[in-house]
């Protein structure tokens, strides 16, 4: 009895051992977790500027869900970033107004934890979520609504301008850049902390053993070099380094001017797919593969894919608690639907 109780001490402190050792490896690699304290997830996400607080968060939350920010009152911002849905919305290419799907064939990356990305869209070319915001209530193949319609809507309905003064003082301008940052604040809250985080915060156990090698797989074939950070992506990296992506024809989306890309997140991976730029791919296991070839010139194996997606599983987060709004009503004053 006792010599089984010394064996399984000296087992569990040596699982330890290489949990710290694992830890050290994801850390210099560059991945960080979600911090465990509010107070340090505060310093990461707010905006001295335009703090959060619990009146924007509401407030945003039902912009979020509105759909009379579009102009044919039918499509919200949860249309296309599904919060039931991985943040996303399950298809290849985003469906807009009219019936369009996106002209480039750009799939919709998720919501959460967007606010970790250095850069917003696939080309980059927003720096933050505020000016993200503002792109697809716009966009003719999306929500299709100019400023001013945005505005007129929110501002003939009492109950919004109330919300606005409750969250921003009674001097607040109820226009379209505070209307949209808004909605970003709400977004902003959207953090879903994993198993993955526990571990890299101290919970050796949090992960199985499966999932710690599949880790062990994902750094040593080089995926971290461009999954990193909080968010396991959300920065701008070249695409198609070392071969070209086999469905690169499908959409004509090219990256930036210097042919740049964002890298999507990799957390709740599993619940976001399909992958790519261009929704091309639905298999997860088929796009890890992919990854090797297109980016890091290696063969990964069905095996070691395995692995990797064993791992990926553990980067499905905890979602905040979402209660759909009950939205103001409209009133004479809002300007009505149009489908032109």
């Amino acid at each position: 009895m006792k010599t089984t109780k010394i064996v399984s001490t000296l087992l569990l402190v040596s699982s330890f051992v290489c949990a710290d050792a694992l830890v050290e490896k994801v850390k210099k690699s560059g991945i960080k977790a979600i911090p465990q304290s509010q107070h340090e997830l505060l310093t990461i996400i707010d905006d001295k500027k335009d703090p959060i607080t619990s009146e924007k968060v509401e407030l945003g939350k039902k912009l979020y869900f509105d759909p009379r920010l579009s102009r044919s009152n039918l499509i919200s911002c949860n249309t296309c970033h599904n919060l039931a849905l991985g943040g996303a919305d399950g298809i290849s290419a985003a469906i807009g107004h009219k019936w369009t799907a996106n002209p480039h064939h750009l799939n919709s990356p998720t919501v959460y934890n967007s606010v970790f990305f250095d850069a917003q869209f696939w080309d980059g070319r927003s720096a933050h979520l505020a000016d993200q915001a503002q792109g697809p209530v716009q966009a003719g193949p999306e929500m299709a609504s100019p400023k001013e319609l945005v505005e007129q809507r929110v501002n003939s309905i009492p109950a919004y301008v109330e919300e606005f003064k409750k969250a921003y003082g009674d001097k607040v301008d109820v226009n379209f850049e505070r209307i949209t940052s808004t909605i970003a604040i709400f977004e902003k809250t959207l953090v879903t902390p994993s198993r993955f985080d526990q571990f890299l915060n101290g919970n050796a156990n949090a992960l199985t053993k499966a999932e710690k090698k599949g880790l062990n797989t994902f750094i040593d074939k080089g995926c971290a070099s461009c999954h990193n950070g909080i968010a396991l992506g959300g920065t701008l990296q070249p695409f198609e380094i070392a071969a070209k992506y086999k469905f690169s024809e499908v959409g004509d989306f090219k990256g930036n001017a210097n042919g740049m890309v964002k890298t999507p997140t990799l957390r709740n991976i599993t619940e976001t797919g399909p992958y790519f730029h261009n929704g091309a791919i639905w298999s997860l296991t088929e796009a890890v593969k992919e990854m090797g070839s297109v980016q890091l010139g290696i063969n990964i194996s069905d095996k070691e894919a395995g692995e990797i997606v064993t791992f990926l599983n553990s980067l499905t987060g905890e979602k905040p608690t979402i209660t759909y709004p009950i939205l103001p009503a409209s009133t004479d004053k809002t300007p009505k639907p149009s489908f032109d």
